[in-house]
């Protein structure tokens, strides 16, 4: 049974004792130096706030001149992302994608996911790494149904999929901890990575990980928003893929494709249009607007909204529905050119593990 939240006044007086002591002491110091090739050209890509809960403090994302890495500067520290992670922005961010692609569209996306491991032996075990509900694993049963899925995922969200029967095991916790990593070593024979290496401290210790649950001739398969995208720059902090306080780290494909390969892995699979998420326009408006109605009550704010703000924010959100629903049409009546411009937000990547 799922645990029940304290009542949100005992939670705003704990965000407001936490919050008295300042969110620099979030952040490690500030990087001179690009964490993926050790370059000192780094250049201010943008300034942003928690456009999505508006949670106080202020995040910076840089890109280096040289191999084009994008990351957060200063990054969040493990207490950091602890703060920024309570009280559900996982489930938030589900429902708003939910929102914009609706359920099908997800399915639809989880499917060809699972299809681009067809051309390869029949896997009898899959390790989906960040799965959350496992809705991935529910769908690719249906191109892969000999298959055994388990689920990995840093909430007990997964424990949820598993009673469900969308995976058979549940793991709780991260792939670079030793005690999982040495439980699961050498045992699947595809692991899974959609959306989830931005997420991460260290993307290189994760691929790290990875590979070494993977049986040698195993695949590894990655989707990660591509910083590349013309949308990047045209939308700026209203792309969702920045993601800011969540994303700590977006890394072009040439930076994954490199490291793979020093890795000992054979790249079999790359993919810049399948992978496309349409949901740019929409995700930018739903930003937008949420940053201009009033906010909802949430813990984190230092007194409740009254009842002429929440009656405002009830009816401006009605009003604004027929725009989202507009923006969200256009996104899909755009995809099918978009994916094969430069406008492309995400990639796809398999990798075999080589003996």
């Amino acid at each position: 049974m799922p645990r029940t939240a304290p009542p949100i006044a005992e939670r705003r007086a704990a965000y407001a004792a936490e919050l008295a002591r300042g969110t620099a002491r979030f952040h490690e110091p500030r990087r001179a130096a690009c964490p993926w090739c050790g370059s000192q050209r780094l250049r201010t890509r943008l300034r942003t706030t928690d456009l999505r809960l508006r949670r106080p403090g202020t995040f910076v994302v840089d890109t280096c001149g040289d191999c084009a890495h994008t990351f957060q500067n200063p990054r969040l520290t493990a207490e950091g992302r602890a703060f920024y992670h309570r009280d559900g922005p996982d489930e938030t961010a589900e429902d708003l994608a939910g929102r914009l692609l609706g359920a099908r569209g997800g399915t639809r996306r989880h499917l060809a996911a699972a299809r681009a491991l067809l051309p390869f032996p029949e896997p009898e075990s899959w390790l989906d790494v960040g799965t959350g509900l496992g809705r991935f694993p529910e769908a690719a049963r249906e191109i892969h149904p000999y298959t055994a899925f388990d689920g990995l995922d840093a909430t007990r969200r997964v424990e949820r999929a598993r009673a469900a029967g969308r995976v058979e095991e549940a793991h709780v916790g991260r792939l670079t901890d030793p005690r999982i990593a040495e439980r699961l070593r050498g045992r699947y024979d595809v692991v899974s990575m959609f959306h989830h290496l931005e997420h991460t401290p260290d993307p290189r210790e994760e691929l790290r990980a990875a590979l070494g649950v993977l049986r040698p001739g195993g695949h590894l398969l990655v989707e990660s928003p591509d910083p590349d995208s013309a949308f990047g720059p045209l939308l700026g902090r209203w792309w969702t893929a920045h993601g800011q306080p969540g994303h700590l780290h977006l890394m072009p494909l040439p930076n994954l494709l490199g490291e793979l390969e020093s890795l000992g892995c054979a790249v079999v699979v790359t993919d810049r249009r399948a992978p496309h998420v349409p949901h740019d326009l929409a995700g930018a408006a739903a930003l937008a607007l949420g940053r201009a109605l009033p906010g909802p009550d949430a813990p984190w704010r230092p007194a409740p909204p009254t009842p002429l703000q929440r009656g405002l924010r009830t009816g401006l959100s009605r009003a604004s529905a027929p725009l989202l629903a507009a923006t969200a049409g256009l996104d899909h009546l755009l995809a099918p050119l978009l994916r094969r411009t430069r406008f492309s937000n995400a990639y796809r990547v398999v990798a075999r593990r080589e003996s």
